[in-house]
């Protein structure tokens, strides 16, 4: 066909594609640079409509395909106009886009050729995606491919439901029985190309749509299964797998379509991962099929009477295929590469998927059919069983927790025994396990079973494989980092002899690399007892540490190093280092100097090793902070390297290099450099520990940390950690200032001034729950410590709008799950995601209390005109159902009265009924806040509310008699109420009937050893009854004397309170003549100390 173009154009282009297509470098590159600076530059709509005809029309299939392959990557291409970005298409005037889009089509309908039909109809989809989202029709479009999915042509058939794949938006809104029949033509096609093709756009098309549309498809799906059966009896694994592939996006998309088939989906899926015949992609594929359904839908897979069984034996068998060819492991233990990806193995595999049935369906559905195996699989004569058994075990510990700790007995008498096994990878899986389970168990194992487990491993780091002694060195640190020093202190001989040879003899390097950093984790959990093997060690590391920098393969092993003789001497302290710290810095500040390679591990060790010793030298360190801050601010003030990419080429090479993240955006992916972000946030969070330890000799860094790092931090949104690390910092820093210059200072004042209304468009702005509980902590953290009436009308005012906005988004979310529930088990969203985020919900509302609090006390009485802007925000929660919001109203009642005082009468219709409900409430935390309320009114309040709290005693004292009264979760509960009793018969004693009957009943609601706020009130009014000789307590003398001995125990009393109120209960004694000796012998023997101190 005649191009639509002049010949002046079309000869430059037929030159143009002959360049980039040449196989000469230079002749390429001359092409490249034309189509950049000529083509795309001066005339980029020419050029798209020049390549839709060469695909339509182009010599032979090659130069057709290489055009469609080249306008798709140049249509998708972004230039910025009039300071927007735009795609090259789009661009076009809108008589060449339609000329385009018909070349295109024309091109599809006639093409012949199946790879150039395929690379047009990505073409297509391109452009479709364009129009899509500039919300511009191209109706011909779905009529050809409805047309196309009915051709004669196999091919083209395909082709149709390819575009339908990648631009599953333009069949969203046609009619549901056109696109169904659609779909079930192509599911029951003849070419199985095209089978798979539907399944594919099937699949996206269902991703698309909403989840009410999705259940008329339902029937759909033993038309797509049977696709499954003639692939299987073919053998046909490549085909196989993409086909699982497509059926793993339906079973996260919409697990309930599977749900009447789902007992014979399993019995096949089983069958498909049994088959040794196929490939091991396929195979892992179909477990991953199965296995999403425990991620998306976990009661259906507890209800189906095989699953469960079915999944466990097939990972297990899984697991056992590892080693094929390395019986004895010599090459496996030869090997220096410890990083070798093996995510594509089927013993991998099943381990993950072992991880994930556990923790997704819980160890009463898990454990059971796992131990029916494992103690066979432990006996047998393979080491690959043993093997496998082991490597379960260590799978599952965390998902089955609850039911293993209690287990944990038989357990290890089934993995200690592995350590001492003939088979080194058995041993190597035995030192996995324990390490696992001391994460998993952490507590229980290190305080219950430190004997068996250290004696266990101690001994394996003589193994003569290195890859154990490395492995049974790295398990050590998970027992080592949840220990206690008293625990750790016992076995620190022989545990640093063993590993201090390792690092001495002739040992491989990642073997010295994990002794050092097994050290260093002994060092900071045994702190001051690892003094005495200060004078061993250090020596070591410096000489290690002294070494010439060029050895490149010694960097890691520096680096660790470094980290191990900086935990050292922040675990030996200051004094223990002497003139060693000064030695140690110039060392650090040596290897600085010689560190020019990016890719150096040497650098980032170095930041948080002069973080340590900073934290260990305090002051001191300043005169080496000039050299530590350049890099460390460098890092902290990176900006996000984010690329938008439009190149196959590119995508493909970014998925390979390791610290991107690829996201899928608008039909193109945004490359985001996730490495350097990790950099920037732990440099942040050394910023933090500087600011922390330095205080006020930190101030001439602070604007600079401010004004470039911190504040733009808040709103990093590439990354949640950066903006948490900067919330943290923001309070840090003005604390150096208050520290250097004073709390009334003018510079204190100007920063803040600067800094405040910042941090109150970051509460207004910020899109992350669990991100925005920072920083409204970031906020009153801030306020506190610039303090009193730092916050101008304005500020408050903003404050409360931001404030508003985070409740009523939190109401809305509160009301979402409520909705949600209400749907169908197994339509309902995951029950652990709902839950993570009802806990960050709780988070947040907790934070803003503080935030309240924080201004009430810093601001007073001038706050309420702003805060009544909420009041009818705050009736709803009062008298909500949800708990969380009517704790979250209780105690802005409780800021009010305790920093208000008389003024909050004004406020009593809103404030007194739902005190009294409070003391009822069901949920202790809310009758915490309510006792704490009426406490705080009867001692703040004045005579308005006097009459008010002593008619609620009745209630305070029911509060303290509930069954469970003294359990954990209620105790607090009960204490504050005691505590509230106390204040009413102090602050209002006037006003209550029967006085010396209530105060009677009041000694019985002591002791009060928990809350260290409530007892000095608690025990300053037992105080005042003793001085005054009331009856109460003269005749209730041993029950005081037990009730003060068990608050001075526990310290919930301290300094001049518990001395005063220590004195008083020994001049009761003396009063009541009883005997010290005599009732401390009907003390509990912990006690005995206490009394011995302060009583004798």
């Amino acid at each position: 066909m005649a191009s639509q173009l002049p010949p002046d154009v079309v000869a430059p282009l037929h030159q143009l594609l002959q360049g980039l297509a040449s196989a000469d470098n230079a002749t390429r590159h001359i092409a490249e640079e034309s189509l950049n600076n000529e083509w795309i530059a001066t005339k980029p709509d020419m050029l798209l409509v020049g390549l839709a005809e060469q695909v339509r029309d182009g010599g032979d299939a090659n130069a057709r395909s290489f055009s469609a392959v080249l306008f798709r990557r140049l249509a998708a291409k972004t230039q910025t106009k009039k300071e927007e970005p735009q795609e090259l298409y789009i661009e076009c005037a809108l008589s060449m886009k339609a000329y385009i889009r018909n070349t295109l089509l024309q091109a599809f309908a006639h093409e012949s050729d199946n790879h150039t039909r395929n690379k047009t109809g990505d073409a297509i989809a391109e452009v479709a995606r364009q129009l899509s989202d500039a919300d511009e029709p191209w109706p011909e479009l779905l009529n050809s491919l409805f047309q196309a999915s009915k051709s004669q042509e196999a091919s083209h058939r395909e082709g149709a439901f390819r575009i339908f794949t990648t631009t599953p938006g333009i069949i969203e809104k046609q009619h549901g029985e056109v696109v169904k029949d659609v779909f079930l033509a192509g599911f029951r096609d003849a070419d199985q190309n095209v089978r798979i093709a539907a399944m594919e756009a099937f699949a996206a098309f269902f991703r698309s749509i909403r989840k009410t549309a999705q259940k008329s498809f339902f029937g759909l799906l033993p038309d797509i299964m049977n696709i499954l059966v003639p692939l299987k009896e073919q053998q046909d694994s490549d085909t196989l797998s993409k086909a699982l592939m497509a059926l793993i996006d339906l079973a996260e998309i919409s697990p309930s379509m599977f749900k009447s088939m789902f007992n014979d989906i399993v019995k096949y899926g089983i069958s498909f991962v049994q088959d040794k015949e196929l490939g091991d992609q396929t195979r892992q594929n179909a477990l991953e099929f199965l296995a999403t359904f425990a991620d998306t839908a976990p009661q259906m897979c507890r209800k189906d009477p095989i699953y469960t069984t079915e999944m466990v034996t097939q990972c297990l068998s899984l697991m056992t295929d590892i080693g094929a060819d390395d019986e004895d492991a010599a090459e496996w233990n030869e090997t220096d590469d410890l990083d070798v990806d093996e995510s594509d193995l089927n013993h991998v595999a099943g381990e993950q998927c072992m991880d994930r049935l556990a923790n997704r369906l819980g160890g009463g559905y898990v454990l059971a059919p796992t131990f029916q195996w494992l103690p066979r699989m432990m006996t047998s004569s393979s080491w690959r069983d043993r093997h496998a058994a082991l490597m379960a075990i260590s799978a599952i510990s965390e998902g089955c927790r609850d039911m293993m700790e209690s287990e944990l007995d038989k357990i290890l008498d089934l993995v200690v025994p592995a350590l001492k096994d003939e088979h080194p990878r058995v041993r190597w899986a035995g030192c996995n396990a324990l390490g696992q389970m001391s994460t998993d168990f952490a507590g229980v194992m290190q305080e219950k079973y430190h004997h068996i487990v250290l004696s266990s491993i101690i001994p394996v780091l003589e193994s003569p494989e290195p890859r154990v002694q490395s492995h049974a060195a790295a398990s050590l640190v998970n027992f080592c980092e949840e220990a206690e020093k008293e625990i750790l202190e016992p076995y620190l001989d022989d545990l640093l002899k063993r590993l201090l040879a390792l690092l001495t003899s002739d040992s491989k390097r990642y073997v010295q690399e994990q002794a050092l950093s097994t050290i260093a984790t002994i060092a900071d959990s045994a702190e001051q007892a690892f003094g005495r093997y200060y004078d061993h060690l250090m020596p070591l590391l410096f000489a290690v540490l002294n070494q010439p920098q060029q050895v490149k393969e010694n960097r890691l092993l520096n680096a660790k190093a470094m980290e191990c003789a900086t935990l050292i001497a922040l675990a030996v302290g200051r004094e223990r280092l002497g003139t060693d710290a000064v030695q140690l810095v110039r060392v650090l500040g040596n290897i600085q100097e010689s560190v020019s390679d990016p890719d150096d591990p040497q650098g980032s060790y170095l930041l948080h090793c002069w973080g340590r010793m900073c934290r260990v030298m305090g002051n001191d360190f300043l005169p080496y902070l000039p050299g530590v801050m350049p890099p460390l601010l460098e890092l902290a003030s990176a900006k996000a390297d984010v690329q938008l990419l439009d190149d196959e080429d590119q995508i493909a090479s970014m998925e390979q290099e390791e610290g991107w993240e690829l996201l899928p955006v608008r039909g193109k992916y945004i490359g985001i450099k996730t490495s350097a972000l990790d950099d920037k946030y732990m440099a942040i969070e050394l910023l933090v520990i500087y600011a922390q330890q330095l205080e006020g000799a930190f101030e001439p860094y602070v604007h600079t940390v401010l004004k470039e790092i911190a504040i733009p931090g808040l709103r990093f949104f590439f990354n949640d950690a950066v903006r948490v690390a900067s919330a943290k910092l923001v309070p840090q820093l003005l604390n150096s200032i208050k520290k250097a210059h004073g709390p009334q200072s003018q510079q204190l004042a100007e920063i803040w001034q600067s800094t405040v209304g910042k941090l109150l468009e970051d509460l207004a702005q910020e899109p992350a729950v669990d991100t925005l509980a920072e920083m409204y902590q970031c906020f009153y953290e801030s306020v506190e410590v610039v303090g009193q009436n730092c916050l101008s009308l304005e500020a408050m005012a903003a404050f409360i709008s931001a404030a508003e906005s985070s409740l009523r988004e939190y109401q809305q979310r509160h009301e979402g799950r409520l909705l949600e529930a209400q749907k169908p088990e197994e339509e309902r969203e995951d029950a652990d995601e709902m839950m993570y985020a009802i806990e960050d919900d709780q988070t947040l509302l907790a934070d803003m209390n503080k935030a309240f609090h924080t201004i009430f006390k810093n601001q007073g009485v001038t706050f309420l005109p702003q805060w009544e802007r909420l009041i009818p925000l705050y009736d709803r929660f009062i008298n909500s159902a949800d708990p969380t919001q009517r704790q979250w109203a209780l105690c802005i009642i409780d800021d009010v009265l305790e920093f208000c005082g008389p003024e909050a009468w004004k406020y009593q219709a809103h404030f007194t009924g739902p005190l009294v409900q409070g003391l009822t409430d069901k949920i202790p935390a809310n009758r915490q806040a309510a006792a704490y309320g009426v406490g705080v009114a009867a001692k703040n309040g004045g005579p308005a509310f006097s009459e008010f709290v002593a008619h609620t005693i009745r209630q305070l004292f029911d509060a303290t008699q509930l069954p469970k009264a003294r359990q954990d979760d209620h105790v607090f509960a009960t204490e504050n109420a005691c505590a509230s009793i106390a204040k009413i018969l102090h602050f209002n004693h006037s006003k209550v009937p029967d006085v010396q009957s209530v105060v009677s009943h009041w000694i019985g609601t002591l002791p009060v050893v928990n809350d260290d706020e409530a007892a000095p009130y608690a025990y300053g009014f037992l105080t005042e009854l003793i001085e005054r000789k009331n009856p109460a307590v003269m005749t209730a003398a041993p029950q005081i004397f037990n009730y003060v001995v068990a608050a001075v125990d526990a310290e919930t009393i301290q300094g001049q309170t518990a001395e005063r109120v220590i004195n008083a209960t020994k001049s009761l004694l003396i009063m009541t003549g009883l005997n010290i000796q005599q009732l401390a012998a009907q003390m509990p023997s912990e006690k005995l100390p206490t009394i011995r101190r302060h009583f004798a």
